[in-house]
C-alpha cells in the first residue's frame, strides 16, 4: 500500500517513518516548506529516540519522502492520514481545529482513487463522521471511506510504542474500511498486538478518557504527596504499596512538579468542554485540571520556602526544563510556570536541559543563562532545582555539586536522588512527599528502606 500523512509534527512524523520501517511507501506531508528542506536533509525537528536512524534507513531504501505537495500525494494514496495539529482554544479550552478542516478540504478535492482517511489528530467527538460529509460535500465523486484511529504514542518512547502497542483503537463504520486497517497493521499483529474495533464515536471517546484517567492518577499522586510531607509518611512507600493492587498497578503514580506536555493539558481541557455542551459535567476531570495548575504554582512556593521566603538576589540553577525526560517538548512544562515565576520574583536563573536548551530558548527569557552542562548549571548557584529527571541527573558527582555551589541546597522535584546520600553529604535536601533532610537536625530513616535504596 502507498501511504499518505498530511502533518509532519510529533504523531504525523513517528506514524509515517515507523510505517515506512513496516515496508510501506510513505510519503509525510507538510505545508512548512522549511520543516521538509530539513527532513530531506535529514535535520530532525523533533528529537525522539530512535527516530532519526529509521528516517536514513527508510528514506536509503526509498520507501520514505517527504514533500509539501499534497495533491500529488493523496492522488495516489490507498490510506491517507491525518495527523495535523488541533491545538487547545485559549478562549475555552477546546480543540482548535482550523488547520484540521483545511487540511480535510485539500485532501477531499485531491482524491483520485478509492482512499481510505485515516484520523490520527485528537478530535472532538462526532468529527470523523462529520469528515465523511465534508469529503462528500467538496467531491462528490469522491471514493472514500474514513477510519478514526487515534495515538496513543508516548513523547520519549515513541517508536517502541508505535512498534509494540498496548492498544490499537480502529473507528469504522464499513467493512472495506475494516480490512484496510487490519492490512496496515498486520506487521505490528505478528507480534501479538490486536486491533479493537468500534465506532467513530467510541474511538474518539476513548483517546480523552484514556488520556484524561492518566492525568487524574498524577493529580492525585501530588496530592497524597502533599499530605505525606505533614503526616511524614513517605510518598515512596505509599506508591508502592498503592501500586500493588493489581487494580490500580504501578503507573503514573511518581510525584512530580505536575503534568505537562502536548496531551495530558489539552485532553483533559477538551473533555470537560465537550461534557459540559453535552450537559453531562465530568466534574473529577475539572477537579484534576485545577488541581494541576495549582501544582505547579505550590512548586513556586516550595521552592521559594527553601529560601526562606524570598528568591530576591538569589542565583538558581535549573536542571531539566521539558516536561519529561527523551523529548524536547517543552509545551506545557512545569518549567514553563516555575522559572518565570522565579525570575519575576527577583531570581537569576542558570538553566541546563539535555534536549530542550533551543525549544526552552523560544519559551524563557529574561535574566537566565544558557549552560553547557549540569555543573556549568551549578557553578556559583545558590542552590539547585532538579524539575526534570533525565537519567543525566541521577548520577552526579555529589561531592562536586557541593563544591559549586554556594549553598548546600538540592530542591528535588522529581525525587531523584535518597536522602540518606544527601545527609551524608551535607545537603539542605527538599524532596516530594518525604521529610527534609537538614544537616545536623535528626532524621529517622524509615523502618521500610526501599526508599534508600531506590535511586
Amino acid at each position: 500500500m502507498q501511504i499518505a500523512v498530511i502533518g509532519t509534527g510529533y504523531v504525523g512524523l513517528v506514524t509515517g517513518v515507523c510505517l515506512s520501517e513496516f515496508g510501506f511507501r510513505v510519503t509525510c506531508v507538510d505545508k512548512d516548506g522549511d520543516k521538509i528542506a530539513k527532513l530531506q536533509q535529514q535535520i530532525m525537528p523533533i528529537y525522539e529516540q530512535g527516530l532519526e536512524r529509521l528516517v536514513e534507513n527508510n528514506r536509503r531504501a526509498g520507501r520514505l519522502s517527504f514533500s509539501t505537495d499534497l495533491p500529488q500525494a493523496v492522488a495516489t494514496a490507498d490510506i491517507v492520514m491525518i495527523a495535523v495539529g488541533t491545538p487547545q482554544n485559549e478562549k475555552d479550552g477546546t480543540a482548535d481545529l482550523t488547520a484540521f478542516n483545511a487540511a480535510i478540504v485539500e485532501v477531499a478535492k485531491a482524491l483520485k482513487q478509492h482512499s481510505l482517511i485515516v484520523v490520527k489528530s485528537t478530535v472532538p467527538v462526532g468529527t470523523n463522521r462529520r469528515v465523511a460529509k465534508m469529503i462528500a460535500e467538496v467531491n462528490p465523486d469522491a471514493d472514500f471511506d474514513v477510519a478514526s484511529n487515534p495515538e496513543f504514542l508516548r513523547q520519549g518512547a515513541a517508536v517502541e510504542d508505535f512498534m509494540t502497542p498496548d492498544q490499537i483503537i480502529a473507528g469504522v463504520d464499513s467493512k472495506r474500511a475494516k480490512e484496510i486497517i487490519s492490512k496496515l497493521y498486520e506487521p505490528v499483529c505478528l507480534n501479538g498486538a490486536k486491533v479493537f474495533f468500534t465506532t467513530f464515536e467510541s474511538a474518539e471517546t476513548i483517546k480523552y478518557v484514556t488520556n484524561s484517567i492518566l492525568a487524574t492518577r498524577i493529580a492525585i499522586i501530588n496530592e497524597i504527596a502533599n499530605f505525606c510531607e505533614k503526616t511524614g509518611a513517605n510518598i515512596r512507600d505509599v506508591s508502592k504499596g498503592v501500586g500493588l493492587d493489581h487494580r490500580i498497578g504501578q503507573k503514573f503514580l511518581q510525584p512530580g512538579p505536575g503534568y505537562g506536555g502536548s496531551c495530558f493539558p489539552k485532553d483533559t481541557m477538551a473533555l470537560t468542554q465537550m461534557a459540559r455542551s453535552a450537559g453531562t459535567p465530568v466534574t473529577i476531570i475539572e477537579a484534576t485540571v485545577k488541581s494541576n495548575k495549582l501544582r505547579k504554582e505550590h512548586m513556586v512556593e516550595k521552592i521559594t520556602a527553601a529560601y526562606g521566603g524570598s528568591v530576591a538576589g538569589k542565583t538558581i540553577a535549573i536542571l531539566g526544563l521539558t516536561f519529561k525526560p527523551g523529548t524536547d517538548d517543552m509545551r506545557e512544562s512545569p518549567s514553563l510556570v516555575i522559572v518565570p515565576a522565579l525570575l519575576a520574583a527577583g531570581a537569576t536563573i542558570r538553566a541546563y536541559d539535555p534536549q530542550g536548551m533551543k525549544e526552552g530558548a523560544k519559551y524563557l527569557s529574561g535574566n537566565i543563562s544558557w549552560c553547557k552542562d549540569s555543573y556549568d548549571a551549578m557553578t556559583s548557584a545558590d542552590g539547585v532545582v532538579i524539575l526534570t529527571e533525565w537519567n543525566e541527573f541521577r548520577s552526579l558527582d555529589l561531592k562536586k555539586v557541593k563544591s559549586l555551589l554556594t549553598a548546600p541546597l538540592v530542591i528535588d522535584l522529581r525525587n531523584v536522588y535518597k536522602r540518606q546520600d544527601m545527609l551524608k553529604h551535607g545537603f539542605h535536601y527538599i524532596s516530594i512527599g518525604r521529610q527534609d533532610v537538614i544537616p545536623g537536625e535528626p532524621w529517622i530513616p524509615d523502618l521500610n528502606l526501599d526508599d534508600e535504596k531506590a535511586a
